[in-house]
């Protein structure tokens, strides 16, 4: 890959880690919940799904998430697997680390399925971490309660030559079996998400150490010496592509990108640093596995939303920040400015915020949303992920108000 000539491309658009293993000794409490059913208060229960038994059409949120006009708007929530359920809160004491939730397949089963069971989503995603593939590419991590994600920080050539390409079948072995367990629990019509970190996101925790609010120290090394972090980005670009293919062929059937913190980019350093990156991993994707849809999301990026779509991304999940209609324009816009045919889905967007609110509220702002961007092309999605503090109350009763929803012809 030429770094220049994908950025000089990018630029063009201003014109107009050894995997972690739980110990053998480890007692693994059963969380199978295989008699679970799913039931619609307005459709009839399905059969369940199996890898070997698909289902006769894609799932509603895969239907939209290809641009299809759908009967209703399907719906589902970044982070809604975690915190804000008090089932996951009890699970934490007896799994009290996040790997230990992650990476122990049981154990993360029963994390994914959690919102799907209490709220009826039409998306279940996989319960994991963007880290979660590092281990594999020769660099470890630990996450910490309290600070969050902890790596030792890689600055110098010398640093990063323990880095190499990940073999996800042996690093993430339990990313495979969670993923075949939980397309054997879902029902056919709902769809399995799995999803990946972008390079520049994931070189921030590598550059940085851990958690950042500046990005000061992977900024210095972007204006002091680009080719290290080019280097970085391209090692990390080829494993986080072969592990989005990874969890596809284990029953993924879409995959979301998360390029988090590249909203604190410049536009300019956005088409250098992290645009030409997540086209690596979404080009990847659609030369293996053209049918499977793919979705980016980057918080604060309401400048950005032209570049996003520019890379073919199926689907630009907008954050709170940036009205649905204009979203939904620009996106159009962008894919025009790239050559790219047809318009592009759109995710999101209702600011966390409101779960917060009255549930006259809820309804009210994420009725706009929904009305705004039209039945076709549409995943409805929170603009971040949910607060830990939501009620489940109001979760559900969001959830609730998108399922009821229907558009006017």
């Amino acid at each position: 890959m030429k770094i220049s000539s994908l950025a000089t491309y990018f630029l063009s658009l201003t014109a107009s880690a050894s995997a972690f293993a739980p110990s053998n000794n480890i007692q693994i409490q059963s969380l199978s919940s295989s008699n679970t059913q799913l039931y619609s208060t307005t459709e009839e229960a399905p059969s369940t799904s199996t890898p070997s038994s698909p289902p006769s059409k894609d799932p509603l949120l895969i239907r939209a998430a290809k641009g299809e006009k759908t009967e209703r708007t399907p719906v589902w929530m970044m982070r809604q697997a975690g915190r804000h359920i008090a089932e996951y809160r009890e699970l934490c004491k007896t799994y009290p680390t996040f790997r230990q939730r992650s990476e122990i397949p049981d154990v993360a089963v029963e994390v994914s399925l959690q919102p799907w069971r209490n709220y009826q989503t039409d998306g279940c995603i996989l319960f994991s971490d963007i880290l979660t593939p590092l281990p594999g590419m020769g660099v470890d991590f630990d996450i910490d309660e309290k600070v969050g994600p902890v790596v030792e920080p890689m600055r110098t050539w010398e640093s990063i030559e323990k880095m190499h390409l990940i073999d996800p079948s042996t690093a993430a072995p339990f990313v495979a079996e969670t993923l075949r367990t939980l397309r054997e629990e879902l029902t056919p019509e709902t769809a399995l998400l799995g999803f990946v970190g972008c390079p520049y996101t994931l070189a921030t925790y590598l550059v940085e150490g851990k958690t950042s609010k500046e990005y000061l120290e992977i900024k210095k090394m972007a204006f002091n010496e680009p080719k290290l972090l080019h280097a970085i980005l391209k090692n990390l670009a080829d494993s986080i592509a072969e592990y989005a293919l990874f969890q596809i062929e284990n029953g993924a059937q879409l995959i979301q990108i998360f390029d988090s913190w590249a909203g604190h980019l410049s536009a300019r350093d956005y088409d250098e640093f992290a645009a030409p990156y997540q086209k690596i991993i979404l080009d990847r994707i659609k030369e293996v596995h053209p049918e499977v849809p793919t979705v980016v999301y980057i918080k604060h990026s309401g400048s950005l939303i032209e570049r996003m779509a520019a890379t073919g991304v199926d689907v630009v999940s907008l954050d709170w920040t940036v009205d649905m209609a204009e979203g939904r324009e620009r996106i159009n816009k962008g894919r025009a400015m790239a050559g790219i045919d047809g318009p592009g889905g759109v995710q999101g967007n209702l600011d966390p915020g409101v779960l917060f609110g009255s549930q006259e509220t809820i309804k009210e702002r994420t009725e706009e949303i929904l009305k705004k961007a039209g039945n076709t092309g549409h995943v409805m999605n929170l603009g971040h992920g949910i607060e830990a503090a939501t009620s489940e109350e109001n979760a559900k009763f969001f959830i609730e108000t998108v399922r009821n929803y229907r558009h006017e012809e």
